[in-house]
């Protein structure tokens, strides 16, 4: 059956490898890769921390710095408020251990709980605040950038607040003493992309030079062991990974590797079963990430401060192990949640649906984990390549909702757009391009989800964007080797906007098995058209029938399987289509 007007199709397109007049890496496929990604000067290897901006261009940084610096000088209790996710947890860790460094004494921290108070600095949460640890100042991390009534409420207690965040900021910013951000308006900053863990690590490195300016004795701080976490925080929440960003990130992964991090993050890599020496940012958005973030879905995310601040390695591994059991415990709710949801689409067969002409999916259950709905959202969307966001109750009238969105389709636009038509409609909503929350009163679902059918529709242009690979074109026998998938996985830190390497070839099947739970996943041995030796590969979360002797388009990437001290190639498959379909 051909496929409708509306059905979301799958290019497989090729990126354009500019010619440079100099050679950026002396093996030709990685020359190859880094010129396709914009890369034009073989310096940019070197990720020297020397080349960063400078701190001082980033908004407010001199009354932040002037503020928090009088709150040393006084002996202020400064409170650290931050977020229940990875970025927040390790922005939270770097603010502690970073402003200790500095010379600050009297530290605390708080993080919101997702459930009692929601995400930012909240009015609630001020209270807690302010009743349980007095402080003079909060200094936030990861939020503050939207926390106009939060800030105010500071102020009616006494307290003065420097916000340090990375969010996209709302018409009207709170009256802080300070906000640095480096997407406010008018800032002269040019990585517009740190996560909230680079804004507070930025942060630091301004009180250092202005320390050493005054010849203070903490201007010696050791700042840059702190990178092991700005990797983290930065991998995890997903910013695009530009040149500073992969800057930052490529020096806390050779930290890692060479066995200089904290307890806490080897800890987590152990109960994630990764090798330390060979980090990668995979091992930080598959091992770490996830555990981490865990905490903040399901419970509290102290655990995972406490994890990152350890300094013991018994006591790290033990909560780590505790982070790993939560893992767990999402891995199973997130299943039920995702049968469940599956169940709701059956009125259009889910691969029947994939061809429909809907142009985003919300889908709503009472019962569904408030700090899983956003993983959920995230499934779907893939799966579907379709904005999606997934609803569950709030008391008695509100809904909760999480969005992930497509490329294309930058939500909170959209959120915006319908708040300004319906204000009425959206108690309050925030997020970024590819993800977003809000709260619903109930009564508007049915409406809510129309408004933003029609507007994800308006700015798709009426037209469902195809589902596309972007891929470093073929490779040779001679290419498909161990060495280059050694290379490859530790040249750069491949992330957001900059894609790992993606090569498309044609092979025959050679052998096929579905292995894993549920037999989800397709295990094959294949052959390529231009000869060499078989290969195995794997291709997650895949049902495809096909038979030994087909052949296919296959999209993947190097991979290298370790089992039991061996090491061999293996190709991780992206997409599979049978050979010589668009």
């Amino acid at each position: 059956m051909s496929a409708p007007e509306h059905a979301t199709r799958v290019r497989i397109n090729r990126r354009i490898v500019p010619e440079l007049t100099g050679e950026l890496h002396p093996n030709p496929l990685v020359h190859r890769l880094l010129a396709a990604r914009g890369v034009t000067d073989p310096d940019e290897l070197q990720f020297g921390l020397a080349d960063l901006p400078r701190p001082d261009l980033l908004p407010d940084i001199e009354p932040a710095v002037t503020r928090l610096l009088l709150a040393r000088e006084r002996g202020e209790r400064v409170l650290i408020v931050g977020d229940y996710d990875c970025d927040g947890a390790t922005s939270t860790s770097v603010a502690l251990q970073g402003l200790q460094m500095l010379g600050f004494e009297s530290l605390d921290f708080l993080i919101p709980g997702r459930f009692e108070f929601g995400y930012g600095l909240s009015p609630g949460i001020v209270d807690v605040a302010h009743r349980e640890y007095q402080p003079a100042l909060i200094l936030t991390v990861d939020n503050g950038v939207a926390s106009v009534e939060g800030v105010d409420r500071a102020s009616q207690h006494g307290i003065d607040v420097v916000v340090t965040d990375h969010h996209l900021p709302p018409q009207v910013l709170p009256t802080a003493t300070a906000i640095v951000n480096p997407n406010v308006a008018g800032s002269r900053f040019p990585a517009v992309n740190l996560a909230g863990v680079g804004v507070i690590f930025y942060t630091l490195l301004a009180i250092r030079a202005r320390l050493r300016e005054q010849a203070d004795a903490h201007a010696a701080a050791d700042l840059a062991s702190l990178l092991d976490l700005v990797a983290v925080g930065t991998v995890a929440d997903v910013v695009p990974l530009d040149r500073v960003n992969r800057t930052l990130v490529e020096q806390g992964l050779r930290r890692i590797r060479a066995g200089r991090t904290r307890a806490g993050v080897h800890a987590l890599l152990k109960v994630a079963g990764k090798d330390a020496t060979a980090m990668s940012t995979q091992d930080i958005g598959f091992g770490i990430g996830p555990r981490l973030n865990a905490a903040g879905r399901l419970a509290d995310m102290s655990v995972g401060v406490r994890c990152l601040m350890s300094s013991s390695g018994k006591e790290a591994l033990t909560l780590a192990t505790e982070l790993n059991d939560f893992n767990q415990r999402r891995r199973a709710i997130e299943n039920d949640m995702k049968r469940e949801a599956e169940e709701q689409l059956q009125a259009h067969d889910l691969d029947e649906w994939q061809q429909s002409s809907a142009f985003s999916v919300c889908l709503f259950d009472e019962h569904w984990h408030e700090g899983v709905i956003g993983i959920l959202a995230g499934r779907i969307k893939e799966k579907l390549h379709r904005p999606c966001i997934v609803f569950t109750a709030d008391g008695e009238n509100r809904l909760k909702g999480s969005a992930r969105s497509i490329k294309g389709v930058h939500v909170r636009d959209v959120l915006q757009s319908i708040a300004s038509r319906r204000p009425e409609m959206l108690e309050k909503f925030g997020g970024h391009a590819m993800a977003a929350g809000m709260t619903l009163h109930r009564d508007y679902f049915d409406a809510f989800r129309d408004m933003f059918e029609q507007e994800v529709r308006r700015v798709l242009g009426e037209k469902l964007p195809e589902r596309e690979f972007l891929v470093d074109g073929s490779l040779s026998v001679d290419e498909r080797t161990l060495e280059n998938a050694h290379l490859l996985g530790n040249l750069m830190p491949w992330g957001q906007e900059f894609d790992a390497p993606l090569f498309a070839d044609r092979f025959t099947v050679l052998a096929r098995q579905s292995v894993g739970k549920d037999q989800a996943h397709l295990k094959l041995v294949l052959k390529s058209l231009d000869g060499g030796a078989a290969l195995d590969a794997i291709a997650f979360n895949c049902r495809l029938e096909t038979d030994e002797g087909d052949t296919l388009m296959v999209v993947y990437s190097l991979d290298v399987n370790t089992w039991r001290d061996r090491q061999q190639l293996q190709l991780r498959v992206h997409h599979l289509e049978a050979s010589g379909l668009s």
